[in-house]
């Protein structure tokens, strides 16, 4: 990194003073789960993962969850501190960040009535609404005990070597379940009045201070706003972070919802800095520095937070899964470069949700840097081909340049992105803007040769001599054997969300998989939908469509979600008898089926076309017939491989390499096509 920050991000890349450390910037790498831990070699895993950030410049990074004790466990694989022995396993972590210039602090997290066990335990025995397990009532003497066992992780983590901890007191979690109403129905000093309800955190925060002393860094994290019915006030909140800040925390970083909310808030449907407001708050009640979280993916709008004085610090997790050297790129003046997070959770927590250690869509080195140093090096620069501007080819073309190898990308269509520049069409996916401007830049950076309009064929491949042709063509949108299917109604998902053709206002969509709900949702939309993703409109509008209270006396947050209209009726069709949206992913999918259900989404199982004529669309439904009345009908009916030009070159006795939706059509997969691309360009020797 450079010494001296640029005026662009001259707040961000300023030193901040937290208790008796000097931060070197202002940026947080937030903790985030990663289920490192359950692959081989985990402590070189987590080793490594951490000081690539440290590398690239983060000011301060947190760890994923610590359990204090066998009671706070996320489920029975999470990561637990409690011995000698394990603290002195972990070493390795913070030394290696602090090889980098790096500050690393551990977070403590007791999950509470969260947990995956066969019997959690909790505030009260109030069960939770996602966790079929019913929580067990702690005793007064286990809280009193639970106390001790965060001081303890606390001193554990100091030996291990790291800087400081962070108290984990947001997202719904034990110490977060302690001090509001909704889940906590106590008797005994740890419940009834305000200041009962903050004692458990206070507590911990107080005896971890007066243990460990005034060098090591104390970090907790508030909820600055539950989004859950009984929640806590802005008053509230206020009061239990002068109370943590008296106890001795050195700062406060803030956390936005329960996972129990019913409102999305870092998926990619939330415009960024959504939650800004809920931190300039608690830092109006402190002195102390306050980090501002969620949302929040490039160095301009950190920049532009801090400038305003809303809040000290910014923690970005999910960017630096997606980037690594996001800190030093801002620094030299180059954020256009910035690898920038697009929200969409496909690898990071659905991963996590379904078991597996977390990844990026866009970076596929997240999380995985162990396995990509052992890939072969570059042994000559070579002259490699690659056919088709999409996802696949593009990560393809883009990584084997950065090796050095002469690349040649040619493209059918008039610009790069393939399917790719669908998908940033549908409303609040604008962030797919991000990733093509990454590519975009990056492929003129490396100078690839980019031949737009170009459609690459087997005998000019061959006589041009390469030493590696890739095929990365992608799909073509399949055409169902329905009868009447070309009748002038008809379009394609394609068609459609390129802008090629129109809808009229009633619609049926045959097709419920994730492109079948993108295509409702773009139907479902009016115009304002291609707002930037960041507008103090756009925020507005998501704040009064999802019953967001920003007032300071709304508890939790929360107030009546604003009536939404759509410009069209929509049906959307599925041939299996499940309930549509299976697909989606876990932590967006939800999101997106209630907020489609709102605008009045009309969904159709067990689906069997007939025909299509003049006077509409023909079908059953679970055996019974019905004519759906419509002006448009968009096939979102799966895709087939585009890939012809394989048998042609096989046929000239070549043997190309064949990526993406090319080698095999599964809905518009990007995170395999991406992955895929970016492996098979590390690959190329």
């Amino acid at each position: 990194m450079t010494n001296e920050p640029t005026a662009s991000f001259a707040t961000l890349l300023s030193p901040l003073k937290v208790g008796a450390h000097v931060l070197r910037n202002r940026t947080l790498m937030g903790s985030m789960h990663t289920r490192l831990e359950l692959l081989d070699r985990p402590i070189d895993r987590l080793s490594l993962f951490y000081a690539e950030r440290a590398r690239g410049g983060v000011g301060l990074i947190v760890t994923g969850g610590y359990a204090p004790c066998q009671d706070g466990l996320l489920d029975e694989t999470g990561p637990l501190l409690v011995t000698p022995e394990q603290a002195d396993g972990l070493k390795p972590i913070p030394q290696a960040v602090h090889a980098e210039g790096g500050k690393i602090i551990l977070q403590v997290l007791h999950t509470g009535r969260y947990a995956k066990v066969a019997r959690p335990v909790g505030a009260s025995d109030i069960p939770s609404p996602i966790n079929p397990r019913a929580p067990r009532a702690l005793s007064t003497a286990e809280v009193w005990q639970t106390i001790e066992d965060y001081v303890r992780c606390a001193e554990l983590a100091q030996r291990a070597g790291f800087d400081g901890v962070e108290i984990m007191g947001s997202e719904g979690y034990l110490l977060n379940q302690f001090t509001i109403t909704r889940t906590n129905n106590r008797r005994d000093e740890f419940g009834g009045s305000l200041e009962n309800r903050h004692r458990l955190p206070v507590e911990i925060v107080r005896r971890t201070r007066e243990r460990l002393g005034p060098q090591f860094l104390l970090m907790y994290r508030v909820s600055a706003l539950d989004l859950v019915e009984g929640g806590a006030t802005a008053d509230e909140i206020a009061q239990l972070a002068q109370a943590v800040q008296a106890a001795g925390a050195d700062i406060l970083n803030t956390g936005i919802g329960w996972h129990e909310a019913r409102i999305p808030t870092i998926a990619y449907v939330v415009p960024r800095a959504a939650w800004r407001f809920a931190a300039a708050r608690v830092k109006k009640a402190v002195t102390i520095p306050v980090i501002v979280s969620n949302r929040i993916n490039t160095p301009d709008l950190a920049e532009e937070i801090l400038a305003s004085g809303d809040a000290d610090m910014v923690s970005m997790a999910r960017p630096f899964l997606a980037d690594a050297d996001f800190v030093r790129k801002a620094a030299q003046g180059r954020a256009d470069e910035i690898n920038t997070c697009i929200a969409c959770n496909q690898a990071c927590l659905d991963y996590i949700f379904a078991d597996r250690p977390a990844t990026c869509l866009v970076n596929p080195r997240a999380g995985r840097e162990l396995e990509f140093s052992l890939l072969p090096p570059r042994a000559v620069p070579r002259k490699v081909a690659v056919i088709g501007a999409g996802a696949a080819g593009l990560a393809c073309a883009l990584t084997a340049a950065e090796r050095g190898h002469a690349v040649t990308l040619f493209e059918a269509g008039s610009k790069i992105g393939g399917q790719l520049n669908l998908a940033r069409a549908v409303p609040g996916k604008q962030e797919f803007n991000e990733l093509l401007r990454y590519f975009k830049q990056g492929v003129a950076r490396h100078s690839v040769m980019l031949k737009l309009d170009t459609r690459a064929d087997a005998q000019s491949l061959a006589k041009a001599h390469y030493d590696r042709i890739v095929i990365a063509t992608g799909v073509r949108p399949r055409l169902p054997q329905i009868p009447g299917i070309g009748h002038p109604t008809v379009v394609s998902y394609a068609d459609l969300l390129s802008g090629r053709m129109q809808a009229g206002h009633r619609v049926a969509v045959i097709g419920a998989g994730g492109i079948g709900f993108d295509v409702a949702t773009f139907l479902l939309h009016d115009e304002y939908a291609a707002d930037a993703a960041s507008t103090p409109q756009a925020i507005d509008r998501f704040h009064s469509e999802w019953g967001v209270d920003t007032s300071p006396s709304a508890a939790g947050g929360l107030k009546p979600m604003q009536p939404v209209s759509s410009p069209r009726e929509v049906t959307l069709l599925q041939r299996k008898p499940e309930k549509p949206g299976r697909s989606l992913g876990m932590t967006t999918g939800w999101a997106l089926k209630a907020e489609l259900a709102r605008r009045g989404l009309r969904t159709l199982s067990g689906c069997s076309y007939e025909r299509i004529d003049d006077a509409g669309l023909h079908l059953s439904v679970n055996g019974v017939p019905q004519t759906l009345v419509v002006d448009t009908i968009v096939l979102c009916a799966g895709q087939d491989s585009e890939n012809a030009l394989l048998a042609e070159l096989r046929a000239l006795g070549l043997t190309p390499d064949v990526i993406g939706g090319a080698e095999l059509a599964a809905e518009l997969d990007a995170l395999r096509a991406i992955d895929q691309g970016t492996r098979l360009g590390l690959a190329i020797t």
